[in-house]
This record gives C-alpha cells, structure tokens and sequence, in this order.
C-alpha cells in the first residue's frame, strides 16, 4: 500500500474516535484505576491539562449514539465520585469532542480564566440535595382540618355520583391542590431556613411530583457535612408523620456552575 494511502486510512481510523467530556477539574488530579466512564465495556477516563486545570474526558467512537440511561448513569457516577474528592465543574450531558487538541483548544483555553476562578471558589465544597415528599393521607388530612371549604366540599360530593358533582369534584381537586402548592411553598422555606447555617448556598429545585415538600439542593463545606446531615436528620425526625426526607450527596455541583460547551 502507498504511504500515502497508509496515512490516509490512518487519519481516517482516528477521526473515527473523539473524547466524551464529563466535568473539568484541577490539573493535579490523579485518576483512580477503578474509575470508569460511559461504554459497554466502561470506557478508561483520562485527564487532558491545560495550565491549573484539566478535562475529564474518555475515548468515544464518533459515530456512537449517546443517550441511553446507562449513559447518564455512568456521567452522573464519575461526577459524583470526583466531587466527594476534588472541585469538579460538570459539562452537560453528551459533550464530544474530535481529538486531545480540540479538548484544550475549544474548551479549556478560551474558558481557562472562568474554570480556575470557579475551581477556586468550589474547593472543599459539594452539593448534597434534600428531598422531602409528603405522606398523601396526612397532608390530606393537614388540608382538610386547616380548610373549611375544603372539608366542606368533601362532605358535600360524599356518596354521590360522580356526573352529579362534577363541577364541585373539579373545584375540590383546585382547591386540594392550591393548598398543597401553599405548604410546599411554607414547608420548603422552613426546609432552606433550617439547613442554611450549615451549609453555604442553596438553590431550590421545581418539584416533581403534587406531594412534593420540597426539593432543595445546598452547598456545603466538606469539612462541616457531619453538621449538615445532622440538621437534615432532625428535619427527618420532626416530619417522620407527614413527610418522607431523603439526602443525597455528595454530589458535583450541578446546581452552582455555569460551564461553557466546546467551542462556545
């Protein structure tokens, strides 16, 4: 085969592989050798440096579709484990590059001032998330003893057909509903004002389900997690009769970093 050939088709077999890119770390980071990325096998995760900073990254075939939930699992786990570690700025979901120069040319360089500075400010810090729902029959029972309208309503639509009261079922539901909205809305501040003298930030979260309590992510100082989980636990222990609490973490800092996509 021609030389010329030979480096053509060799080109050609390295554009068929890019880097998966999970998070951006400091350059001093050692990858531990039960670190895994996305793939089946689980790709090696490598560090690409840029000056004080660095990608998480892992070889990807090109023209692999990425999207399965193994997929996300496997971003969100890497994540994870480096930030109960080190500062990590997660990327979105799905970023790809073509080649260990495109990793430092369109994104660690022309981002390099932004990454450090927010690098600097996560240090000893990750993010845990509290979420609480309620327990359907004592919120109910909550909403009922606490609203007359509502009480009465309910009396009202007992042991009828449900084409006789419709109108009233349906205005029965709004109402069960705005006042569940109204505790939530009650409840989360009381979850955010017990939790903020140990930790740094928060960001409340939408809620994803009508029995929702709240849904909080916070910042928190690693040294002081002890402290934090206690204060959650208390939270736990006060609700145990109306509400489940649930604290995930550590966790990266989904809720706290902004970061550019390749190229941006």
């Amino acid at each position: 085969m021609p030389a010329s050939a030979q480096a053509e088709q060799a080109h050609a077999g390295k554009a068929r592989i890019g880097y998966y890119i999970y998070g951006i770390v400091p350059s001093d980071v050692e990858v531990t050798q039960d670190a895994r990325g996305i793939g089946d096998p689980p790709s090696d995760v490598e560090v690409i440096p840029h000056r004080e900073i660095a990608a998480l990254v892992s070889p990807i075939a090109i023209a692999r579709p990425i999207g399965q939930p193994a997929d996300l699992t496997a971003h969100e786990h890497l994540l994870d484990g480096a930030a109960a570690k080190v500062p990590v700025l997660p990327m979105r979901f799905g970023a790809v590059v073509t080649s260990q120069d495109a990793v430092v040319e369109e994104l660690l360089a022309p981002n390099y001032d932004q990454f450090a500075e927010a690098l600097k400010s996560l240090e000893g810090r990750a993010e845990y998330v509290v979420r609480a729902r309620y327990i359907e029959q004592a919120v109910l029972g909550e909403v009922l003893s606490e609203n007359p309208q509502v009480a009465h309503l309910r009396e009202q639509i007992r042991g009828t057909s449900e084409d006789a009261t419709r109108n009233a079922r349906i205005q029965l539901g709004e109402l069960v509903g705005q006042a569940v909205e109204a505790k939530r809305a009650a409840d989360t501040q009381s979850l955010v004002a017990a939790l903020t003298p140990s930790s740094v930030a928060n960001a409340v979260r939408p809620p994803s389900s009508e029995y929702d309590a709240g849904h909080v992510a916070f910042l928190v100082e690693t040294a002081r997690d002890a402290a934090f989980e206690d204060a959650v636990q208390r939270i736990a222990d006060e609700w145990s009769e109306r509400a489940t609490v649930r604290l995930l973490g550590p966790l990266a800092p989904y809720d706290f970093v902004q970061t550019a996509q390749p190229g941006a």
